[in-house]
């Protein structure tokens, strides 16, 4: 007799991705009691200043031991060198390093009931049952290129920003805008001169033309680097220059990294079937200042939720709850910083103008609260109202540099 073909082993969700966004939603899962595997390529570090704020570390129970540094003060630099330095009053910005950090979030996924697997995603297949077949290709596999399949009743993508499950699944999921970021990891210089409660954002179009530059300090090491969406732009050379004047040029570097950086949430992060998005798969990182962690792990958070409830419903239009929460929450900062980084970073002269606005202790106040607590702040009304009539001020060129 001829035995059945054995169906690949079944999990309620399969996650693609092992970042904050991917490992959250493992996390979550798996602690809702759902059968989780969380598939990554081991041995990827995304390029990352590390900056989490206060409402990272309590929403998602991030310990004291994971924070490399804290940031108590952010330096503007402006193209012509002008510095403003802003200080995070009564309280921090935590520093954490990415090479320990997504290991340690993957490594609390796992002990949380997820199952870790370290393989390459090659695609998505349905079988006659129409469940998904995630189709991978295990690392370190003797037989080079030998391809693993197992089924998951909802997958989340959260495989970066050129993912291959948005473009194969997601409608419009392969017209992702990025910039692509490098940064070289290098040892923090010792001395006076050196503050390592500071963080450096230069903007300046010899480092960056459309973006910008920072050095963050992770304690022990800094992370040097930039960012752009034009072509031919020379991210090496623009490191080169960043760490000469940052006096960081003799500094032993230890590792150089690069990756694209979303600029813009899809439109759409699930296939109404059973695929959901989740970080920079889904472009969850905030324009102008380019922050993603805390957005990729309240992505995964909500794309797990989505999963859940989709599981638990057996409705697949639950996965778009995933986007619609994040949106409602986010979305009109999301729109503003898009808007900012439009206009104010196209040119030297606004970025110049830009830097000499966030002198202004109403700017630098509101800033800091929105970021510290992730919500634009609506108790201050005359706040406002004068911070319009300033950057009406800039726009038109009448206020002073």
């Amino acid at each position: 007799m001829m035995q059945e073909p054995v169906s690949p082993e079944i999990f309620d969700v399969a996650v693609i991705g092992g970042g904050p966004a991917g490992a959250t939603a493992a996390h979550d899962l798996a602690r809702a009691g759902r059968s989780v595997l969380l598939l990554d390529r081991a041995g990827r570090i995304k390029p990352c200043g590390g900056a989490i704020p206060p409402k990272a570390i309590v929403d998602f129970d991030i310990p004291e031991s994971q924070l490399v540094a804290k940031v108590r003060r952010a330096r503007m630099i402006s193209p012509k060198g002008a510095k403003v330095t802003i200080p995070i009053e009564g309280g921090f910005v935590g520093m954490v390093d990415r090479e320990h950090f997504d290991e340690w979030l993957r490594e609390r996924a796992r002990l949380a009931g997820a199952e870790r697997r370290a393989g390459a995603f090659a695609r998505i297949e349905r079988g006659d049952d129409g469940v998904a077949q995630v189709v991978y290709r295990p690392k370190g596999d003797a037989s080079m290129g030998a391809e693993t399949r197992v089924r998951a009743r909802v997958v989340i993508g959260a495989d970066g920003a050129r993912s291959n499950v948005a473009r194969q699944e997601v409608p419009g999921g392969d017209a992702i805008p990025y910039v692509i970021a490098y940064h070289e990891i290098v040892r923090s210089p010792e001395g006076r001169d050196w503050d390592a409660q500071q963080c450096d954002v230069i903007y300046d179009g010899r480092i960056s033309p459309d973006f910008y530059g920072w050095v963050f300090p992770h304690g022990a090491t800094t992370s040097v680097g930039m960012g752009t969406e034009l072509d031919g732009v020379s991210l090496k050379q623009a490191t080169a220059d960043l760490r000469a004047a940052s006096g960081l040029s003799g500094a032993e570097t230890i590792r150089r990294e690069g990756a694209p950086i979303p600029l813009k949430p899809l439109a759409k992060w699930d296939n109404g079937r059973d695929v959901v998005l989740a970080g920079d798969a889904s472009g969850v990182v905030a324009p102008a200042s380019g922050e993603g962690i805390y957005y990729a792990m309240l992505g995964g958070r909500f794309a797990a939720d989505a999963a859940h409830a989709t599981l638990t419903s057996g409705d697949p239009r639950k996965l778009a709850t995933a986007r619609k929460r994040f949106m409602r929450l986010h979305g009109g900062v999301f729109w503003i910083l898009g808007q900012m980084q439009k206009y104010w970073y196209s040119s030297d002269n606004r970025r110049e103008r830009f830097v000499a606005m966030c002198r202004d202790k109403d700017i630098q106040e509101l800033t800091f609260d929105a970021y510290m607590n992730k919500e634009l702040v609506k108790a201050k009304p005359l706040a406002h109202v004068r911070i319009f009539f300033k950057n009406l001020g800039h726009l038109t060129g009448l206020a002073k540099v």
